[in-house]
């Protein structure tokens, strides 16, 4: 197959790596959109990236997320329907002379033959203001279209000027599904591994599982296990050694899923953040959803603390929130942060107790109708039957406490609230006598 771009080696004069010995994610880089695994959410049809790698009408961008989620990949696709030139530097190891040797290149096609020219700046964060400042007149001018990548946040890493003059795409890491499609599609393919010995399910499992949604790293760690094993089968063990990481035993749907969050639950609420945070760390690593640990920290907040700390419902749905809005794997902080706080926290069983107690008492007495003058009396004719008539209305007591009785008929003087004096609840059950004192009970 003719290739559409030079490599590196091409471009600085040296002796290019020949096709078969270049590495596996390398060999298996997409040819075509339709190839391409993830990001649905940048590449959905109508969208403006969509439309124009197909379209050929590339404009500068900013391709902002974790490592091996494709912004090479997307670069390259933008330069082969556009039938540019496609310059690729880092900005790790390149600086201002590097940079104007691509400028010049790109006049003299634009020049000659017409032709444009995509830069591809890798790690452009790596570039300090001189050095981005620098390309701007080129991207003013239309003499290239830059395309940045950069796993930092562009925002705070990228002059201002740049970013306003393109368009920021945020990718994501690829979730688990993608990187085994990719691993699977890397040994039938005859670009990757296709007379690799079997591979068992389990360690391609692994393999997408703890690679971090880096399909970089899963098909490097993939390439050098088959190496290693040879003409005998791909297993579990030589994945570990191949990624550097062990497999954690770990079934969402099973036992160890049901174990770890209740030990995680446990930790937490015997307020050890240390045990808490290895439980958490597990789980994460194990590839558990996060938004089921959120969920549980949500649970908690309110099951084991309740009162005590009334904030601790506000930083278990903060970060909910956040793994919804930011994805693994950053979110992993936001989740950190909440177990600190929830386990910390002093504790208190309160509302499950009142809610257990008066549940209880419903399901031994049925649903009590409420007293005639609790009823609602905001409808027409409501008066009329009886509704709300005589009830007693607290903000015109001195203290705004009514002595009226609450309860239905059958459960005056029952109490299903009893606060445990811990943290905040100590003021609150304070309260809560002195208002039962006045009440008359």
């Amino acid at each position: 197959m003719e290739r559409l771009f030079e490599t590196d080696e091409e471009q600085r004069g040296r002796t290019p790596v020949p096709a078969e010995q270049l590495p596996l994610a390398v060999r298996m880089r997409p040819a075509a959109l339709d190839e391409f695994v993830g990001q649905e959410h940048l590449l959905g049809e109508g969208s403006s990236l969509r439309a124009a790698i197909e379209q050929g009408r590339p404009h500068s961008m900013i391709l902002y997320g974790p490592p091996g989620t494709g912004k090479t990949t997307l670069a390259r696709l933008l330069a082969q329907n556009a039938r540019a030139a496609f310059e690729e530097l880092s900005a790790v190891n390149a600086g201002r002379a590097e940079v104007r040797e691509v400028l010049e290149r790109a006049e003299h096609r634009r020049r000659t033959s017409g032709e444009g020219t995509i830069f591809f700046l890798d790690e452009i964060h790596r570039f300090n203001k001189a050095q981005q400042d620098a390309l701007l007149p080129a991207v003013e001018e239309g003499l290239v279209v830059l395309v940045g990548a950069t796993t930092e946040n562009p925002y705070f890493e990228v002059n201002s000027a740049l970013i306003s003059r393109s368009i920021v795409y945020q990718l994501r890491a690829l979730e688990v599904g993608h990187v085994l499609a990719l691993l699977r599609r890397a040994l039938a393919d005859e670009r990757g591994l296709p007379d690799a010995p079997p591979v068992d399910d389990d360690a391609l499992e692994f393999l997408a599982a703890r690679s971090g949604g880096d399909a970089r790293s899963a098909l490097a760690a993939l390439e050098l296990a088959v190496e290693t094993a040879g003409a005998e089968r791909v297993t579990l063990a030589l994945a570990e050694d191949a990624l550097q990481r062990k497999a954690l035993l770990y079934d969402k749907g099973g036992d160890r899923h049901y174990d770890l969050i209740s030990a995680w639950i446990k930790a937490t609420r015997g307020s050890d953040p240390d045990a808490s945070m290895l439980y958490l760390a597990t789980m994460l690593d194990s590839g558990e959803d996060p938004r089921f640990i959120a969920r549980r920290m949500v649970v908690l907040a309110s099951e084991d603390i309740g009162n005590a700390d009334p904030r601790a419902l506000e930083v278990a749905v903060a970060a909910a929130h956040a793994v919804e809005h930011v994805g693994m794997p950053e979110c992993a902080y936001n989740l950190a942060q909440a177990a600190i706080y929830l386990s910390l926290a002093p504790k208190s069983n309160a509302a499950k107790r009142a809610l257990g107690a008066a549940r209880r008492w419903v399901r031994e007495h049925g649903g009590a109708a409420p007293p005639e003058y609790l009823r609602s009396s905001a409808y027409p004719g409501a008066k009329a039957l009886g509704r709300g008539v005589g009830y007693d209305y607290p903000h015109d007591r001195p203290e705004g406490v009514s002595p009226q009785e609450l309860m239905p008929a059958g459960a005056e003087g029952e109490r299903f609230v009893e606060l445990s004096g811990h943290g905040e609840e100590r003021a609150l059950q304070e309260r809560l006598e002195r208002i039962r004192r006045a009440r008359g009970r």
